[in-house]
């Protein structure tokens, strides 16, 4: 199929399927066409999209998402795509403690703020 009617069938506009692309999410082949240079998307681009767009919502970067998608598309071995998923969330997890402890430093200096100069 041709982008445009990927674009509707898909829901996101024809820039952001072009930066999928060019960043590596999805793929296309040449047109047969001798005519024209338009790029031919197959059926399997739909599901990438769909999920691209979810992880995109869910705030997952782009690079994470090349990451995940080739783990869990490109692999045959569904324990290493396991394993890229299972390392992912790990790193999650320590982002979410990095995070915490940024916000209780903060809440710290607030409470410094809000009361004032110390008075020795």
């Amino acid at each position: 199929m041709k982008i445009g009617e990927l674009s509707e069938r898909s829901g996101l506009s024809r820039d952001t399927i072009r930066l999928y692309e060019k960043n590596g999410l999805i793929s296309s082949s040449v047109s047969q066409s001798e005519t024209n240079n338009y790029r031919d998307y197959g059926d399997d681009v739909l599901l990438q999209l769909k999920f691209v767009s979810a992880g995109r919502e869910a705030g997952i970067s782009i690079s994470d998402l090349r990451e995940l998608m080739n783990a869990f598309f490109d692999s045959c071995d569904p324990s290493e795509a396991e394993n890229v998923i299972v390392a992912k969330i790990a790193e999650l997890k320590d982002r979410i403690l990095q995070i915490e402890n940024v916000i209780a430093y903060l809440g710290a200096v607030l409470e410094k703020v809000r009361s004032g100069p110390d008075e020795t």
